[in-house]
C-alpha cells in the first residue's frame, strides 16, 4: 500500500469516526429529540408547559348509542352513576365518531393520530393483510413515555404486542385477541382463586341461529354463574379484575415516582403517569354476573324492539329494497329471527354496560382516594359502536352505518384549568385525542397527524367550520370496502354519506334520526345526496392515500363529478 493509499483510507476513517461521534452525540437541530435516539426516528420537540397532568384513558369496547347518547330514549333508563359523573365535570362530545367501525382500525387511528391502513381485525383477515400496527409507527404514548411520562397499560390490545412494549413498560401484558382470555388469563385465575370464585359458566345464554332458523348458532353470551352454580359476584367479574391491576399499576407508579430537577427553575416535580385502560365491555359474549335480577326486569320492561327490526320480521328477512347487500349478509350471521333473543340481547347489552360502570367507579374511586382525581386529565371513549337489534343487526362490522361509527368521548381536564363543564355539537373524532394529549403536554412531533387538538373545544372556542372526517371499513365475517363521510351545517342538520366499493348503493344518513333510514333515493334528499358526492370526492381526490377509492369513485360517479384530468393510467409518479 502507498502513502497515498494509506492517508486516503486514513482520512476516510477518521471521517467515519467523526460521523459516529455525531451520531452518538445526537447532533440534531436545535430543540430536536427523537423518540428512538439512537436510530434518530421520530423526531419532535417540546415547548414549555405548566405542571404536566396525570392522564387516565379509559376506553370500553363497542358501545351502542343508545347507552349515552342523550337523544336516545334508552340513556334515561340506564343506572350509569361513574359515566354520568364523569361526564358532568367534563366536556361532552355529542357527535364524536370512531375512524373505522371494527376494533383494530379504529384502535389503530385512535392510538397514532392518522388514519389507518389497517381495515381488518386479525381473526378474520385475509392472508396479507396488515392487521397490526408496523415496528416503524409510532403511537401517541410512545411521546409521553419520551418525555417522562412512567407509561401504563391494562386490557385488551388487539394492535400486536411490539407498539406495547415500546409505549409501555416491560412487564405490559395487554391481550392481543378480540375477546378477553377468561380461561387462560393467569393473572385472573389467580384472582378467582384468591377470591374463592369458580370459573364462570352460563347459567342463561343468547344464541341466534342458523338460516334454517332452527339451529342454534353463534354464542352472544349471557348471565352467569360458577362452575359449582353459585352466584358469581360482579367483583370477580372480568372488567373488575381489570380495575384492580389498573388501580396496582397506578400504585407501582405512584410508588416508584421519583423527582426531576428543572435546570431553569430548580422546581422538583414527581414524573406523571398516563395509565390506558381498556375493558372489553360491554362488547358481547356478555358476562353478566349476580345481583343485576330486579334491573333485569326493569329494563325488559322499559325496552322496545327496534322500528327498524320490526321492518325486517314484517317482509319475513328478504332483503331491503334500496339497501346494500353486507346488511343482509350479517343478517344470516346473526340470524336474530326469534324476537325474544333481540329483546334478551338489548337487555343484557344494558347490564353489561352498567357492570362496566360500576368497574369504571371502581377506578375513579381510587383516583379520588389517592388524591389524584381532580388535577388528572382523564379521557373517556369506546372503540367504535353497536347496531343493537337496529336492522336485526347486533355487534358492528364492514358498512357505515351512524351506530356503529358513533362513540361516546369526553374530557375532564384538571380542575385548576378553571374550565367550565358543557357538552359540544361540532363534529371530531379519534384522530383528536393523540394531537389533544400531545398538546396539553408540550409535545410537538415532526411527523403528520390527521387530527386536530380538542383544547379550543374544551375552552369553549370551537372552531367554526364544518370537518372533512373520511371513514372507511374492509374486511370482517363479511367483505365491503367502504368510504363515507359527514357533514354537519350551522343549522344542525347532520348527515353521513356512505360509498360502498361492494355494491352500486349509495346510503345517505340524517345523523339526527334514531333509528335512521337510507336517504340516497329520496327525492327529497337528492340536493343533499350530489352534494355529499361532491365533498367525499374532493376530498378523496385531494389526498394519494385514497387514490384506490378516488379512482373507482370517480368511475361510478362519473356524471355527479367534474370531468377528470390526466391519465388515469398514473405514468407520472404521485
Amino acid at each position: 500500500m502507498n502513502r497515498r493509499d494509506f492517508l486516503g483510507l486514513a482520512g476516510a476513517s477518521a471521517l467515519a469516526s467523526q460521523i459516529a461521534r455525531r451520531i452518538e452525540a445526537q447532533e440534531a437541530p436545535a430543540g430536536l429529540r427523537f423518540i428512538n435516539r439512537k436510530a434518530g426516528t421520530h423526531p419532535f420537540r417540546t415547548r414549555a408547559t405548566d405542571k404536566r397532568p396525570n392522564i387516565f384513558l379509559i376506553t370500553i369496547d363497542m358501545v351502542s348509542p343508545d347507552h349515552w347518547h342523550p337523544s336516545r330514549s334508552l340513556w334515561r333508563e340506564m343506572d350509569l352513576p361513574a359515566i354520568r359523573s364523569l361526564a358532568a365535570a367534563s366536556t361532552a362530545f355529542h357527535n364524536a365518531f370512531c375512524a373505522s367501525p371494527l376494533c383494530a382500525p379504529a384502535r389503530a387511528a385512535l392510538a397514532t393520530g392518522r388514519y389507518t391502513y389497517i381495515t381488518a381485525n386479525g381473526e378474520r383477515a385475509h392472508d396479507g393483510h396488515e392487521t397490526i400496527l408496523r415496528p416503524g409507527d409510532v403511537i401517541f404514548q410512545e411521546y409521553l413515555k419520551a418525555t417522562g411520562y412512567k407509561t401504563k397499560h391494562v386490557g385488551k390490545g388487539h394492535l400486536g404486542t411490539q407498539k406495547f412494549m415500546d409505549a409501555f413498560d416491560e412487564n405490559d401484558n395487554a391481550w392481543d385477541r378480540w375477546a378477553p382470555p377468561i380461561h387462560d388469563d393467569e393473572l385472573y385465575l389467580a384472582d378467582l382463586r384468591l377470591l374463592g370464585v369458580q370459573p364462570q359458566r352460563y347459567r342463561q345464554e343468547i344464541r341466534g341461529m342458523q338460516q334454517d332458523r332452527r339451529t342454534p348458532y353463534a354464542s352472544l353470551g349471557g348471565w352467569i354463574e360458577q362452575a359449582d352454580g353459585k352466584p358469581f359476584p360482579i367483583e370477580a367479574q372480568y372488567s373488575h379484575h381489570l380495575a384492580r391491576r389498573a388501580i396496582d399499576k397506578l400504585d407501582a407508579a405512584l410508588g416508584s415516582q421519583s423527582a426531576i430537577r428543572n435546570p431553569k427553575s430548580e422546581i422538583h416535580s414527581a414524573e406523571p403517569i398516563y395509565l390506558q385502560i381498556d375493558f372489553f365491555d360491554p362488547h358481547q359474549p356478555f358476562s353478566i354476573p349476580a345481583g343485576f335480577e330486579q334491573r333485569q326486569k326493569q329494563l325488559r320492561a322499559a325496552f322496545a324492539l327496534p322500528e327498524s327490526y320490526e321492518k325486517v320480521r314484517a317482509r319475513d328477512w328478504r332483503p331491503a329494497p334500496g339497501e346494500p347487500k353486507i346488511y343482509d349478509f350479517y343478517r344470516k350471521a346473526w340470524g336474530l329471527y326469534d324476537p325474544e333473543t333481540v329483546r334478551d340481547y338489548r337487555v343484557a347489552n344494558a347490564l353489561q354496560m352498567e357492570v362496566v360502570d360500576r368497574a369504571i367507579g371502581t377506578f375513579i374511586g381510587a383516583l379520588k382516594e389517592r388524591g389524584l382525581y381532580d388535577e388528572s386529565l382523564i379521557v373517556f371513549t369506546a372503540d367504535h359502536g353497536e347496531m343493537n337489534g337496529r336492522r336485526a343487526v347486533v355487534d358492528k362490522g364492514v358498512y357505515l352505518f351512524p351506530d356503529v361509527l358513533r362513540v361516546p368521548l369526553v374530557v375532564k381536564p384538571p380542575a385548576s384549568w378553571g374550565l367550565r363543564p358543557h357538552t359540544v355539537d361540532q363534529p371530531v373524532c379519534h384522530l383528536d385525542i393523540a394531537p389533544t394529549l400531545l398538546a396539553v403536554t408540550g409535545i410537538e412531533p415532526e411527523e403528520r397527524l390527521d387530527g386536530r387538538s380538542l383544547l379550543p373545544h374544551l375552552q369553549g372556542k370551537p372552531p367554526v367550520e364544518d370537518r372533512d372526517l373520511l371513514f372507511e371499513c374492509g374486511w370482517h365475517t363479511g367483505v365491503n370496502f367502504a368510504c363515507g363521510t359527514q357533514a354537519r351545517g350551522r343549522d344542525g342538520r347532520h348527515f353521513l354519506y356512505t360509498y360502498n366499493l361492494s355494491s352500486d348503493i349509495d346510503e345517505l344518513y340524517d345523523l339526527n334520526a334514531v333509528d335512521a333510514e337510507n336517504l340516497a333515493t329520496d327525492p327529497e334528499y337528492a340536493a343533499q345526496h350530489k352534494q355529499m358526492v361532491a365533498r367525499l370526492g374532493a376530498f378523496l381526490e385531494k389526498d394519494p392515500r385514497w387514490i384506490g377509492y378516488w379512482h373507482s369513485f370517480r368511475i361510478d360517479h362519473y356524471f355527479d363529478l367534474p370531468r377528470p384530468t390526466g391519465d388515469p393510467q398514473m405514468f407520472r409518479p404521485l
